[in-house]
């Protein structure tokens, strides 16, 4: 699979410089962890849940989770947990899927994870891990020694997704010690956990707020506060640190609005893509828009999305620009290992090699996987060409 997929040769050709890099369910953990983008999420007892993993692949979905948690009803969860083995075992016996999203399965307690596995039998090959709600040290290493148990069982290369989510993550006064027996509990299952998730809705519901779709989870400094003790302790680059989410954003359509959009006109007018800005606006997507380029900017990859409509944004903005490009590329020359400062090719910036080469490294990653802009292309570009026809 790769990103843009879906889209047309002739239509990557004229978007890249550089195309996003195939990679399958058996691609590194570094590469898969950089890969997940937009995560759909969607419950497991839809009863079209096959054709609906299809349908979504072929509109660039990469990787979905399929929920048997709060998604879902306590009294549903014996007919999910039915429904999903069907499911997995009609995709599996399907000649001509062709490649599938990256597939997990939030679960709700540990003992569901070998049970499943046991339960899908051959069709597990489609099964790439387990999404662990609620992580913390104590209630998550029972669902890592669960998961190592059922990979020695079946074989199969499974991989976590712990959620961080819980309040004593939210509390100040128990926050630093939770985060270091999370540390302790995903360290020694490093292999296996390809990212950590952010459960902000959570951390909301825990103080009775609920963002606006004109605010981000940055607005909401309670929310802000915990996501950046997350990256400060878990999403360090000095080798030690894990891929940490974006969270969820909520938001379809937007009704009514207290604030002025906050996508900037000029670079649709550009594009000639006006209508696509009122779309844009009309769905809350340019809230959207802002708290991806602020998840970046706080040092989190990929997305959890539960709309379709919300997956091309996050592919979109994720693609690396020409300029990053270039830039990554300079600071890592050979020649420029004994450190030092450069002009940016651009000439708008000061590259300083040491300071710069852990980011420099990461946009090359991320290059692998999502691609290079052209020179010219911006994400209005990116987001028109991966719109359905």
């Amino acid at each position: 699979m790769r990103h843009f997929g879906h889209v047309t040769p002739v239509k990557r050709q004229r978007l890249f410089h550089r195309e996003p890099g195939f990679f399958t369910s058996d691609s590194p953990a570094r590469v898969l962890a950089a890969a997940l983008g937009a995560t759909l999420y969607s419950p497991a007892t839809r009863p079209t849940l096959a054709d609906d993993i299809v349908k979504q692949t072929t509109r660039g979905v990469v990787s979905m989770v399929l929920c048997l948690e709060d998604s879902i009803d306590d009294s549903e969860v014996v007919g999910a947990e039915k429904n999903l083995v069907r499911q997995f075992t009609d995709l599996a016996t399907r000649p001509d899927t062709g490649e599938l999203p990256l597939l997990f399965v939030r679960v709700r307690h540990p003992e569901q994870i070998p049970d499943l596995v046991r339960r899908l039998g051959p069709a597990a090959r489609l099964l790439s891990g387990f999404v662990m709600p609620k992580f913390t040290e104590e209630r998550g290493t029972p669902f890592l020694e669960a998961l190592a148990a059922a990979e020695a069982e079946s074989g199969r290369r499974l991989f976590a997704m712990p959620v961080l989510e819980s309040p004593e993550l939210l509390y100040r006064e128990s926050r630093v010690e939770t985060l270091e027996g999370i540390s302790r509990a995903v360290d020694k299952y490093r292999d296996r956990v390809l990212a950590l998730r952010l459960g902000v809705t959570d951390f909301c519901s825990s103080y009775g707020l609920r963002r606006a779709p004109d605010m981000t989870a940055y607005d909401v400094q309670v929310v802000a506060s915990v996501i950046a003790d997350v990256v400060n302790m878990l999403g360090r680059a000095d080798g030690t640190g894990f891929t940490v989410t974006g969270p969820v954003w909520e938001y379809f359509r937007v009704q009514e609005r207290m604030f002025k959009p906050q996508l900037r006109r000029s670079p649709f007018l550009e594009g000639e893509a006006e209508e696509l800005r009122e779309r844009l606006l009309e769905h809350a997507m340019d809230g959207l828009l802002r708290e991806i380029a602020l998840d970046q900017a706080n040092g989190l990859m990929g997305k959890t999305c539960i709309h379709p409509s919300h997956v091309l944004p996050v592919h979109a903005l994720s693609v690396v620009s020409h300029e990053e490009f270039s830039d990554a590329q300079d600071i890592l020359r050979p020649e420029r290992g004994g450190g030092g400062v450069l002009r940016s090719a651009y000439t708008n910036k000061m590259n300083e090699v040491k300071p710069h080469r852990a980011w420099a490294e990461r946009t090359l990653l991320r290059a692998e996987v999502f691609g290079v802009a052209h020179e010219d292309i911006g994400f209005v570009e990116l987001l028109t060409a991966g719109l359905p026809v």
